[in-house]
């Protein structure tokens, strides 16, 4: 019996190396395919020990040629692969638009032709847009503020499109704000971390006020697992923490941990659209017999810890 083999794009970025790590601790016997651009954020290095397990192959999910060549035999696709940091979405949306939207096509195009039986676009709370009070539900209005965001929006209701169009398995997650090792030194967590460990400002935008729900990216690998397994076709699946933290004590906790003074801490102009708050409904998952496992203090601290012993890793790119 031939065994199981997927595709995983933006695999060797921070959510997707984690992803590759769970699926071959998971499932030994599974023929791992991971495609990425190797974009500033895509490294080699976040899958350096586990290379030896998996086909990788370098490409650009908008080149309809190399998607063209991999996807044959694919069971399912883990579609990681995207621009994600808003800051870089206000500067160049248009490279956000090229991957977000037209590679997702691409992806689906070819998994419609090659008849996969499962296609999980990742997605984001961030398609939801701000909210001061109350939470987000799969079936709420999708109002993205960034062009980040409404790539994102873009990106997944095509994938919806392609199941009532098509008929194709397609599956949405929507998740808050991960954390963890791996991820690229440009969003807030490692930000912190890696000034604090150089005795820099710490930058925080407008009041500090800005709340996210902080999801460990573990737990979040075990969510897309789950829904890979059990999720139906047209589902759309929230993926949250209940972790609510205001921005400014996120820094005041990172300093805490790394016995540094909160008088690090400086205050910067706000940035354009800047959402004040996400949250989610995740009843939904959570029916299907996930919940975190992750205590916030927990992942936070071995987040911290895995920064400072990986100086290697970030210290040529910041």
């Amino acid at each position: 019996m031939r065994q199981m083999m997927v595709l995983i794009t933006g695999g060797a970025g921070f959510i997707g190396c984690n992803f590759v790590r769970h699926m071959l601790k998971q499932y030994p016997g599974t023929d791992t395919v991971v495609l990425d651009k190797l974009t500033y954020a895509g490294r080699l290095e976040n899958l350096e020990e586990v290379m030896s397990k998996i086909k990788f192959i370098k490409g650009d999910i908008c080149d309809k040629e190399i998607v063209h060549e991999v996807m044959p035999g694919c069971d399912a696709v883990i579609n990681f692969a995207a621009e994600s940091h808003v800051d870089r979405s206000i500067a160049s949306p248009e490279d956000f638009v090229r991957t977000d939207v037209l590679g997702v096509f691409t992806l689906l195009e070819e998994a419609r032709r090659n008849d996969v039986k499962k296609f999980v676009q990742i997605s984001t709370d961030e398609v939801y847009g701000s909210t001061e009070a109350g939470t987000f539900f799969e079936s709420s209005v999708l109002d993205p503020s960034s062009p980040y965001s409404a790539s994102k929006a873009g990106g997944e209701l095509l994938a919806r499109s392609y199941v009532k169009t098509y008929g194709l398995d397609v599956m949405v997650t929507r998740s808050s704000n991960n954390y963890g090792p791996f991820q690229y030194p440009e969003k807030l967590i490692p930000v912190l971390v890696i000034k604090s460990l150089r005795n820099e400002s710490l930058p925080i935008y407008g009041k500090g006020t800005n709340v996210r729900d902080w999801l460990h990216v573990e737990d979040n690998c075990r969510a897309i697992d789950l829904v890979l397994a059990k999720g139906k076709r047209g589902d759309i699946i929230n993926v949250g923490s209940g972790n609510e933290v205001p921005n400014i004590e996120i820094a005041k906790r990172i300093l805490k941990h790394m016995n540094k003074p909160e008088t690090l801490i400086k205050f910067v102009e706000d940035r354009p659209g800047h959402d004040f708050r996400y949250s989610l409904n995740w009843d939904k998952i959570r029916s299907m017999g996930w919940k975190p496992r992750v205590r916030f203090d927990d992942g936070l601290k071995s987040t911290i810890d895995w920064y400072v012993s990986n100086k290697k890793w970030w210290s040529s790119i910041v």
